[in-house]
C-alpha cells in the first residue's frame, strides 16, 4: 500500500532512529561552530544583547534577521521533513501536535546554546514518550504533558527571575520603569 521510496531508512532495526538523528547531530556541531566561531554568530550576539551597539557598530540589522528566518524556517522544513519520512511515513492533516510550543521551551531550558538545546529537546521527547506511556498505562488525559512541559516553563521562568532580580530582607523592590523607546 505505502512505498519505501519516500521514507527514511532506520538506522537500528526493531528502533524508530533514522537518519534524521544523525543530521540533527551534524546541524548542533554547525549551529555551535556559527553562533561562538563566526563573524555571524558574533554580530547575531550583539545584536540580540545591544541592538544600538550593533547599529553603531555598523552590522545591517535586517540582513541578520533574515538570515535568522530564513535559517530557522529551512531548519523547521528539514525537521518536518524527517518527521514525516521518519517514524511517521506518511503526510497526515494532524502531523504538528504543537512543536512550535514546545521548541519555546526548549529554547529557555537549553538556554538559547546549541548543545544546551540538544539536550533539552531529548529531555522534553522523553517527557512526550513517557506523557504517551502515562496516556495509555494509566489512563491520564493526553494533556498531562502540556501541563508538565508548561510547570516546567513556569517554574524556569521563575527561578530566572528569582536570580536576577534577588529578593533581599528589609529592602523594598525598586519600582519598574518602561523601558525606553529605541530610536
Amino acid at each position: 500500500m505505502f512505498s519505501d521510496a519516500g521514507t527514511i531508512s532506520v538506522l537500528i532495526q526493531g528502533t524508530r532512529l533514522h537518519l534524521g538523528v544523525l543530521i540533527a547531530l551534524l546541524v548542533v556541531m554547525a549551529a555551535w561552530l556559527l553562533l561562538g566561531k563566526s563573524l555571524v554568530g558574533f554580530q547575531l550576539k550583539v545584536l540580540g544583547q545591544a541592538p544600538r551597539a550593533a547599529r553603531y557598530a555598523g552590522f545591517s540589522n535586517h540582513a541578520l534577521v533574515w538570515f535568522c528566518l530564513l535559517l530557522g524556517g529551512g531548519l523547521a522544513g528539514a525537521a518536518g521533513l524527517f518527521e514525516v519520512s521518519g517514524p511517521v511515513g506518511q503526510l497526515t492533516s494532524q502531523i504538528s501536535p504543537g512543536y512550535g510550543f514546545t521548541a519555546i521551551i526548549v529554547a529557555f531550558l537549553g538556554r538559547l546554546h546549541p548543545l544546551g538545546v540538544m539536550f533539552a529537546g531529548l529531555l522534553l521527547a522523553l517527557s512526550y514518550l513517557g506523557g504517551e506511556a502515562a496516556q495509555i498505562d494509566l489512563g491520564l488525559p493526553g494533556a498531562v504533558t502540556g501541563i508538565f512541559q508548561g510547570i516546567l516553563l513556569f517554574y524556569l521562568l521563575g527561578c530566572d527571575i528569582l536570580i536576577h532580580y534577588r529578593l533581599r530582607p528589609g529592602h523594598r523592590a525598586p519600582a519598574l520603569r518602561p523601558a525606553k523607546a529605541e530610536l
